[in-house]
């Protein structure tokens, strides 16, 4: 196939002015080189081809391809992982990964925990704020206990979470909750912090189909400036945490089925990764789901639950491939 690729590369968007957190998101040049090559190791022609406003004008301009393969995380808004499934969607264009609907509502994480907890599946107790008001009734809000865990609603990578972003009363909650108001411009979650082990778990596949591909637990090392998995701790990731299998027995396989039961409840499709903490009493329960994984082959927890399970960069991005083809018609 004719395959075009489509991403956010943090160089351009560095160069634009914006912030190294509003990028953090978004790949480096290593990643699309590799990702390039894994496609074309598939049999495959591959035409770079940009951001989504890239994209947006090679449409209107004529361009097409036989698929398309995006990463790309989209700039503004919680539905901005959405804008561009939905622009192949307008020009008829098949693309890997999950509809905009899936992309939309997993990075709202209220949106996601909702329809999580609709399907019984067990998620921390949680409040949406938008504002002061809301920031005073979730304080007051007996159906959470503190501490609780506050960061951004539609974010991901650790943006916007840091060393007090877990908070034991009603006024670290204020502090920390204005101040991320104020920076960040969106809405907040605040939630039950869960202070039992953390693991990610890697799922291939769609529907019915969909498939567990492994789990690494997440250990934040004593040396990290915090204990919890921060936006500084990921950066540093290589130093400050250790990424090891988790043993097999019960817990693993709780942990496993019910990221794959949340996979499935959010309708993802062709790979994605689930984030899974244990709560007080030793129970898995869902955090956050990523229907746009990283994939850099190396550092990005996919590629690396794969090369843990013993499957390669270049079979991963071919599964995904074949995947999103089987949906041409």
């Amino acid at each position: 196939m004719h395959i075009g690729l489509v991403y956010d590369l943090r160089s351009d968007y560095l160069a634009d002015g914006f912030a190294s957190e509003d990028v953090a998101e978004f790949d480096s040049a290593s990643t699309i080189d590799a990702l390039e090559a894994a496609i074309r190791d598939n049999g495959h022609d591959v035409e770079r081809i940009g951001r989504g406003r890239a994209l947006a004008a090679r449409l209107a301009a004529g361009s097409r391809w036989d698929l398309v393969f995006t990463i790309a995380e989209g700039c503004g808004g919680r539905c901005r992982e959405a804008q561009v499934p939905a622009l192949l969607e307008l020009y008829g264009l098949p693309y890997t990964f999950s509809d905009p609907l899936v992309c939309a509502a997993t990075l709202d994480k209220a949106v996601a925990k909702r329809l999580v907890l609709a399907r019984g599946l067990p998620t921390p107790g949680f409040r949406v704020v938008r504002n002061t008001a809301d920031l005073d009734n979730a304080a007051a809000d007996p159906h959470l206990e503190y501490p609780l865990f506050v960061k951004p609603l539609a974010e991901g990578t650790g943006k916007g979470i840091d060393g007090h972003s877990r908070v034991a009363s009603r006024r670290a909650l204020h502090r920390t909750g204005r101040a991320l108001l104020q920076r960040l411009g969106q809405p907040i979650l605040v939630e039950d912090y869960l202070p039992g082990r953390e693991f990610t778990t890697g799922l291939l596949g769609s529907g019915s189909a969909a498939r567990v591909l492994g789990t690494l637990e997440i250990r934040v090392l004593p040396h990290a400036a915090t204990a919890d998995y921060t936006f500084d701790v990921k950066e540093r990731c290589e130093t400050c945490v250790a990424y090891t299998p988790p043993e097999p027995g019960p817990l693993r396989t709780a942990v496993e089925t019910l990221a794959l039961e949340c996979y499935r409840a959010l309708e993802c499709r062709d790979a994605g990764r689930a984030d899974i903490r244990l709560d007080r009493h030793g129970r898995p329960a869902f955090m956050e789901l990523n229907p746009l994984p990283g994939l850099h082959p190396e550092h990005s927890d996919l590629p690396m639950i794969a090369a843990q399970e013993g499957m390669t960069y270049n079979a991963l991005i071919g599964h995904i491939i074949a995947e999103a083809a089987a949906r041409i018609s």
